[in-house]
């Protein structure tokens, strides 16, 4: 929500309130047009979403007096702006130049068809950022080098089918990363290099096979989504040393015939794995996890449920 972009601090200045409280805030000056905009204490709120829009409102970045000057600091407004649900097919280099405070940014729900490298250059606090339901078939390396604060990413339907080696790198505080609902066709090594990644999703895409040693840097993981992808095979070190791992789901990997090596990666409590065809589980898995639920639809006549409590 747009409210956890409000900083934890108080200005008393009667001076500063009688802003807030006056024209510049009640009157529609500097608000894009169409847009709705409205101020709850330091957060700045522009609503631009679902108004059928083509392109980036030229004002936005200029949007109401976003900067003040008092005791000789400026201090700039907290931000959340919403551009979904319309048809954006382009963001504009320097469109978002004044927004450097932006916290979150919706652009979902339109017609990009490629991610705005340069425009989001200029977004250095964004926490969180939805690309998500437009036509992007291509994230290029260093697609968000200069989000390093970014802790939420929604890549998720679109038509990405390959993603560059690089692309994630300078998302070092990235927790969460959906990559739902896409072409990819390659498991995108480039997640190697999240080292503090903690939800990620790349289910119902068309992955064949996911390599050896697959999330090596990535040891802060505790769920993976990877269900609905025609899996050929599995590395058996992929889901090795992952210690705060809790969910893994493999539906759907109807050729997986060997258990993974789950050797490191002791805390998981729910394994899912369905229309596979492994018919034995290694004592491993016995040793190893203290309490968890195995679910496995074996490839036989029946639909079997395991239950392991201990």
């Amino acid at each position: 929500e747009c409210n956890s972009c409000i900083p934890h601090f108080h200005l008393s200045l009667l001076t500063f309130n009688q802003y807030f409280t006056g024209d510049h805030i009640s009157g529609r000056a500097g608000c894009p047009g169409r847009c709705r905009c409205e101020v709850d204490g330091l957060l700045h709120r522009v609503d631009c979403s679902d108004l059928g829009l083509r392109e980036i409102p030229s004002n936005l970045s200029g949007s109401p007096s976003l900067l003040f000057y008092l005791c000789n600091v400026y201090i700039s407004l907290f931000f959340c702006s919403r551009l979904d649900a319309n048809h954006i097919s382009s963001v504009p280099i320097g469109c978002f130049s004044g927004l450097r405070s932006l916290r979150h940014l919706w652009l979902d729900d339109n017609s990009l068809t490629e991610v705005p490298v340069e425009a989001l250059s200029d977004l250095p606090a964004l926490q969180a950022m939805t690309l998500a339901l437009n036509h992007i078939s291509h994230v290029p390396d260093h697609a968000f080098s200069k989000l390093g604060r970014l802790v939420v990413l929604h890549l998720n339907n679109n038509r990405i089918v390959s993603m560059g080696t690089n692309c994630f790198h300078g998302l070092h505080s990235l927790e969460t990363l959906d990559l739902n609902y896409n072409s990819l066709v390659e498991f995108p090594t480039a997640v190697r290099s999240l080292g503090h990644l903690k939800e990620l999703g790349f289910h119902s895409n068309n992955i064949q096979s996911i390599p050896e040693h697959a999330f090596t840097g990535n040891p802060s993981l505790i769920t993976i989504f990877f269900y609905d992808n025609p899996i050929q095979s599995v590395g058996r070190s992929a889901f090795q040393n992952l210690p705060e791992l809790r969910t893994l789901s493999l539906n759907g990997a109807a050729d997986l015939t060997e258990f993974p090596d789950l050797t490191g990666t002791k805390s998981l409590e729910s394994l899912t794995i369905t229309g596979a065809r492994i018919t034995s589980l290694p004592s491993s898995v016995f040793q190893t996890q203290a309490s968890f639920t195995l679910y496995i639809y074996i490839y036989i006549y029946i639909y079997i449920y395991i239950y392991l409590f201990f």
